[in-house]
């Protein structure tokens, strides 16, 4: 019999590796390379800040916190960086954090959830920890999203809805 957490890793897994950056790409697709760096004011971030912060948070909470790995992350540099980086560029960083993520979820022990770890210097569980970056990663898609709608105008098209108001299709 499958392990109760195992429902909550897989899906977790199909959020954080398929949906969200499926999301994040066909926006990306529509987002000039030119405005990857372009913030609305000095207080807020850019779809390239976003792009290198979400593989930040996930490589240390999930790789890093439940896999093991060495923390290299340099959170104050995923803000501070204003350009030289195109929009492929810091998706493909980004998936590659999401890659390894995935790999740690999908090799965890379930019942490895229930431990206390620290992460970022707080005390936590692996269960607080996935949610958490599953909470974050989707708090972020939706900024990413909006900026891309914000300078482009453009509907990213991710559902098809009939006349009864049910979703007819998706991308992922």
């Amino acid at each position: 019999m499958a392990h109760p957490l195992t429902p909550f890793l897989d899906e977790s897994r199909r959020l954080l590796a398929r949906e969200y950056p499926a999301k994040i790409r066909i926006a990306l697709e529509a987002l000039p390379d030119e405005d990857v760096w372009w913030r609305p004011n000095e207080v807020s971030n850019s779809v390239g800040n976003l792009l290198l912060h979400l593989a930040g948070n996930i490589r240390q909470w999930v790789v890093h916190g439940l896999g093991g790995v060495p923390d290299r992350r340099r959170r104050r540099d995923e803000f501070d960086r204003g350009d030289g980086m195109s929009r492929g560029e810091a998706f493909a960083e980004l998936m590659a954090s999401v890659t390894e993520a995935d790999q740690v979820l999908a090799r965890l022990d379930p019942e490895t959830l229930l431990h206390p770890r620290t992460i970022q210097g707080m005390e936590t569980t692996g269960l607080r920890a996935v949610y958490h970056v599953v909470e974050h990663f989707s708090m972020h898609t939706g900024q990413i999203l909006f900026l891309v709608k914000l300078r482009t105008g453009t509907d990213l098209g991710f559902y098809s809805v009939d006349d009864q108001g049910h979703v007819t299709g998706t991308h992922w």
